[in-house]
């Protein structure tokens, strides 16, 4: 498992280069910006908390590169009308194709099934990706920090800001939190999966808490497993989640989410 997200990395840019042999990218920007169907990821989650609820991103997802297949009877259509049924505020899709078993199609057919935002998640390394993502349907993309450059973080989020899509900028430790600070997303995600080995732990969220600022909102993402995770979290501030794998494992996605939040 020694650094998954290089690999990843290697083999997103190869993948990038394959589309653009397929679709110009000036095409792909035609058709993501005549889509006006966008719905606001963020607002949705906001609106959850005002209400005195958790805002949960509900994830679908097939297998992950440390765990392998997660799920074997998926249908993400089905999955995405469960979450919508029991309380989520928004999805998130796994669209990459190699490590994770997603594909784009998944993105669709979930954003098909429901009313609510989705989001990208994926590994976004180029322009290219976040206009295609707007095309697919995508209301937000994931921007991962160690994946990427100041200067690239401020490009793709302007892009996708344009595109009017919102973006959750995703951090792991303190360096990333400074670069991510810098953007204009209001939308913080602590991962507590270290992405280059993959382990996990809850107090990821809890030592980066006190440096993030009023008008953010953090989404503490991975290992939220137990009603204990949860009220730990929520007693802490955290109101936003980011739940995939919990998920996936039970027999209704959205019943695993409604025990887990409500």
């Amino acid at each position: 498992m020694n650094d998954i997200l290089q690999k990843i990395l290697e083999t997103k840019k190869q993948e990038v280069a394959t589309a653009r042999q397929m679709r110009s990218e000036a095409e792909v920007l035609r058709e993501a910006k005549s889509r006006k169907d966008v719905r606001g990821f963020a607002r949705a989650i906001e609106d959850k908390i005002a209400q005195g609820k958790p805002g949960v991103i509900a994830e679908i997802k097939k297998a992950s590169p440390s765990k392998g297949v997660i799920r074997e009877n998926f249908n993400p259509a089905e999955i995405a009308s469960s979450y919508a049924a029991h309380g989520a505020a928004c999805l998130s899709v796994l669209t990459d194709v190699q490590f994770f078993q997603g594909s784009s199609d998944y993105l669709r057919q979930a954003r098909a099934a429901c009313s609510l935002p989705v989001l990208r998640k994926d590994f976004m390394i180029d322009p290219y990706q976040i206009a295609q993502s707007r095309a697919l349907g995508a209301d937000c993309v994931l921007l991962i920090v160690a994946a990427l450059s100041p200067s690239q973080l401020q490009e793709l989020e302007s892009l996708a800001l344009e595109l009017d899509m919102d973006v959750l900028v995703e951090v792991h430790e303190r360096s990333e939190l400074d670069a991510a600070l810098q953007l204009r997303t209001p939308l913080i995600g602590i991962n507590n999966r270290n992405l280059r080995t993959f382990e996990i732990s809850l107090q990821n969220t809890l030592d980066l808490l006190p440096l993030i600022p009023e008008g953010k909102r953090v989404v503490t993402e991975s290992a939220i497993l137990s009603r204990e995770d949860v009220d730990l979290m929520r007693s802490n501030g955290v109101n936003a989640f980011l739940v995939g794998e919990r998920f996936m494992r039970a027999e209704e996605p959205g019943k695993a989410l409604h025990e887990l939040f409500y």
